[in-house]
């Protein structure tokens, strides 16, 4: 197994979600620049829905070009339906993310589709894809959302996750990110369903999208590197969550993360001091948003390697 783990910075999709402060453009870009400087290789920069219905990303293409112009760097960016998608093929984007919930609830509250039904738009998606011949250059990522149990539905059947996997990996998905929207997950489901997901389709990458709702996301993280997930997702001070998932809070800290994967040996390729200093910029840009996160609390311990 690798001793690699990348990390993506969501910040500024999942992260933007809930924020109450608009945040200028400018300083979306120079959050990207500055997690770049720090040593983060992927960031998910921007998501392509309606402004009407969110404001904040606006300046989606925007910020995709100037993200696109940075080369140690793979930027992508969230669509909800075929047209998010087209604009963000057309914005350059390689990589390129969509979202299926496993839970019909929670489906038809995020996107006012069925399971069945936003899957038969990613489709679409992927159709689109080879139609304008862009087959091998735009990576699709498509996240599984509730995948460890859901607030408006309750329990989702483990075997339900792996069919939903599978029916995208079979439509062309680069990449399953299983996300634990609403904070469900333990370690030993985990461990079980992101395993599985491994064994099943070895030639997909799987990644783990975590979040902090009841304290356990880094648990999960470090559950999931065991059955050998390497990239997973993570917010700039936690900052995120689903706003038609009730009581779906923060994502897993990103900067707490990659401090827990270093210490355990796993090479990340992300320097702590430049990335906490990036936080506490971000810290001021969002005076008003509740931010988590033990190591600016704390501080690194004096024999820790920062990079």
């Amino acid at each position: 197994m690798s001793n690699r783990v990348v990390l993506r910075e969501i910040g500024l999709r999942d992260g933007m979600q809930l924020v109450r402060t608009d945040l200028p453009t400018a300083h979306k870009i120079e959050w990207i620049e500055e997690a770049v400087f720090a040593g983060v290789t992927e960031i998910e920069v921007t998501s392509f829905v309606p402004a009407k219905t969110f404001p904040i990303f606006a300046d989606a293409a925007h910020v995709a070009a100037a993200a696109i112009a940075m080369p140690a760097l793979t930027a992508s960016a969230l669509a909800v339906n075929l047209r998010g998608a087209k604009d963000a093929f057309a914005a350059g984007l390689k990589k390129v993310g969509y979202v299926v919930s496993a839970s019909e609830a929670h489906s038809l509250a995020n996107v006012r589709r069925t399971t069945d039904e936003a899957i038969g738009e990613f489709k679409r998606i992927v159709d689109h894809r080879a139609e304008i011949g862009l087959t091998d250059q735009i990576s699709l990522s498509c996240g599984i959302a509730t995948a460890f149990g859901c607030t408006l539905q309750g329990d989702v059947p483990r075997h339900r996750v792996h069919e939903i996997a599978g029916k995208l990996v079979e439509l062309g998905a680069d990449e399953i990110m299983v996300a634990d929207t609403v904070g469900y997950a333990n370690p030993s489901q985990v461990e079980d369903i992101l395993g599985e997901c491994i064994e099943r389709f070895p030639g997909v990458s799987i990644t783990g999208h975590f979040h902090d709702t009841r304290g356990l996301g880094l648990a999960n993280v470090a559950a999931a590197v065991r059955v050998g997930v390497r990239g997973f997702d993570g917010s700039l001070g936690g900052l995120g969550g689903c706003p038609y998932a009730p009581g779906a809070t923060g994502n897993v800290n990103f900067e707490d993360m990659a401090f827990m994967l270093r210490a355990m040996g796993f090479e990340t390729g992300i320097n702590l001091d430049r990335l906490m200093a990036l936080r506490r910029k971000i810290g001021a840009w969002l005076p008003e948003e509740r931010f988590t996160g033990a190591i600016l609390r704390a501080g690194l311990p004096s024999t820790f390697p920062i990079s």
